[in-house]
């Protein structure tokens, strides 16, 4: 039938409390292992209400009713109150999720690179990574080996690090299928394995859309072969309030033959073959707000 990734976005100091244990512990009991990305300094979601202005970001609130799904206090995180250190608080949290699943980063602070990064010159740009990338070891004892950059947002600079750090692979963007990225004529080693499928946040609500008719369209969008889709979810969304209907798609791909795999084991499949040159490129996506990583 074909392989799916799962890649599971960690953003909130909740999510990683709360949502990060059900998943893992769903995933676990089914066989599956998947890739699970940490954000890993202050969780400062209060700083995304600035978003207000920008075109979609209302929409996808109404729609995926933000406030329930995070709580009210993540949502004041660095604005009423200070917001928590992720890594430190709940290290035990994230070191458990290695023993069945692979790890890496995410970022550092979610909403200061993904409000930031696009403008940022190489020194900002190395002093977020590196600070994600100092926390993640302080956990595991070990060099992360994967990045997958906080909201599909990046520079060139980001791009060159991935290469130095000497990355087995990134998912920093959208497309169709795995690519070496170029940028202004440059080509970089570091493979990207973007996300191929909508996630759950661009399709409820869209069209009367619920979280099961969602489920349905994933379910649709997959129903003929294929190689290889990765798809992102995020553990404030599918590992709580959505973790049944998140379930239902896990466990009928389980049923149609769907083999699972990690992000690392898709790229250590691809370490022989001749991977394309695509130009990574800003651009957008149906039913999310702003621009973002892009194969072209």
């Amino acid at each position: 039938m074909g392989s799916v990734a799962l890649k599971i976005d960690v953003d909130t100091f909740r999510g990683t409390r709360e949502g990060v244990p059900a998943l893992a512990q769903a995933l676990t009991a089914r066989g599956i292992a998947a890739s699970f990305y940490f954000s890993l300094g202050p969780d400062h979601t209060g700083w995304a209400l600035k978003r207000v202005f920008r075109p979609g970001f209302l929409a996808k609130v109404s729609r995926t009713s933000v406030v329930s799904h995070y709580g009210f206090p993540t949502l004041v995180y660095g604005v009423l109150w200070p917001g928590p250190q992720i890594g430190q608080r709940l290290s035990s949290v994230i070191h458990a999720v290695g023993a069945h699943h692979e790890t890496g980063v995410h970022c550092y602070d979610h909403v200061y690179w993904q409000d930031n990064v696009q403008q940022r010159d190489a020194a900002w740009t190395r002093q977020q990574f590196a600070a994600a990338f100092r926390v993640y070891e302080s956990i595991f004892g070990k060099p992360a080996r994967a990045h997958c950059a906080a909201g599909w947002q990046f520079n060139q600079h980001l791009l060159a690090l991935e290469d130095e750090y000497e990355l087995q692979y990134a998912s920093d963007s959208r497309g169709t299928q795995p690519f070496l990225p170029r940028i202004e004529g440059q080509t970089y080693r570091c493979p990207q394995l973007p996300t191929t499928l909508a996630t759950l946040d661009e399709l409820i609500g869209v069209d009367g859309k619920d979280a099961d008719a969602a489920i349905d369209h994933l379910l649709d969008t997959t129903a003929n072969p294929f190689d290889l889709h990765v798809f992102t979810l995020h553990a404030e969304l599918e590992g709580q309030q959505l973790l049944p209907q998140f379930l239902r798609l896990i466990d009928t791909w389980q049923a149609r033959g769907v083999k699972f795999m990690t992000l690392q084991q898709a790229a250590q499949n691809l370490r022989h073959s001749s991977l394309p040159i695509h130009e990574l490129v800003w651009g957008s996506v149906p039913n999310r707000s702003g621009q973002l990583a892009l194969q072209s």
